[in-house]
């Protein structure tokens, strides 16, 4: 057990903070996360290039470097060391709060384990700016990021979602819009959804129907596909489905065994990961944890 105290701490080590940045509008950067990034001695970035132009901004002149999905262990090490030394270290990814569909989760957990503290920053995020305008329920909500991008895999789980009673919150990219939404006609019938496209920028819409109403719409051609989608999907309305679930298909299997099962149907470690942790209905760390033997 350990008890983080984030603004108390004296054993010498610095500390991680994670910084949301906006996801397009550059009001929405908060006072706190332009300080925090000038006062930092380093900031970890997704992509450099893209928060120098943040940083260029608002003057910050805090040195970079990179941590993103392809260098993120080697990247992490360096970043566990000068975090050791006492070093104060700002993440931060393209847009939005970091971890949440992008790079930072293992950065986390190393941290955690090293008893080094992580310090959250609240800000910019595209799931519930989209739920609250949604116009659906909001007082119990799933948020579940980005779909397999195997039609196979991607009908499992909506299959597999269909029970859920909760709003269901999606990430999508504009190329798979079309098949999504009509995967998810074929799995969830008619039910309500929201489809809502560039949150905060200039083109910002919200686009809100059943889903045969918002296939057709967007099948007639006069939709914008284009930029960053999230998708909010009204939930099964079962309230006796948590309290009521027969055996799983994955139950006999060990952790390592069922998030190998997904890695065989093509999934990356990271993404059956995240699939092995909604089915058993656990934290995504300890499954990693335990898939990695940590």
């Amino acid at each position: 057990m350990w008890q983080q105290k984030s603004y108390h701490d004296e054993r010498g080590t610095g500390a991680l903070y994670l910084v949301p940045t906006p996801i397009g509008n550059l009001e929405d950067m908060t006072f706190r996360a332009v300080r925090t990034l000038k006062e930092a001695d380093l900031i970890a970035a997704e992509d450099t290039r893209q928060t120098k132009k943040l940083c260029s901004h608002f003057e910050i002149s805090t040195p970079l470097t990179s941590y993103h999905d392809h260098n993120k262990m080697q990247s992490g090490k360096k970043l566990i060391e000068s975090l050791r030394e006492g070093k104060q270290i700002a993440l931060v990814t393209d847009a939005g709060m970091p971890g949440i569909s992008d790079p930072g989760y293992e950065l986390v957990v190393q941290c955690v384990e090293e008893e080094i503290p992580v310090i959250p920053l609240p800000g910019a995020n595209a799931a519930l700016p989209a739920l609250v305008a949604s116009g659906l329920d909001t007082e119990l909500f799933t948020f579940y990021g980005f779909l397999p991008r195997g039609k196979k895999e991607k009908k499992a789980e909506l299959e597999r979602l269909k029970a859920f009673p909760s709003t269901l919150l999606f990430y999508e990219a504009p190329h798979r819009l079309k098949e999504t939404l009509q995967v998810m006609e074929n799995i969830l019938e008619d039910r309500k959804i929201a489809v809502v496209r560039e949150l905060t920028k200039k083109y910002e819409e919200i686009t809100r129907g059943t889903l045969k109403e918002v296939n057709d719409f967007i099948n007639q051609g006069d939709a914008e596909i284009r930029g960053e989608f999230c998708l909010v999907v009204e939930g099964s309305g079962d309230i006796e489905y948590l309290s009521d679930q027969t055996e799983q298909w994955w139950e006999s299997l060990s952790v390592t065994e069922h998030v190998d099962h997904y890695v065989k149907q093509g999934e990356k470690p990271k993404e059956a990961i995240k699939l092995a942790a909604v089915d058993r209905n656990v934290p995504k760390r300890s499954v990693y944890q335990e898939y990695h033997g940590l």
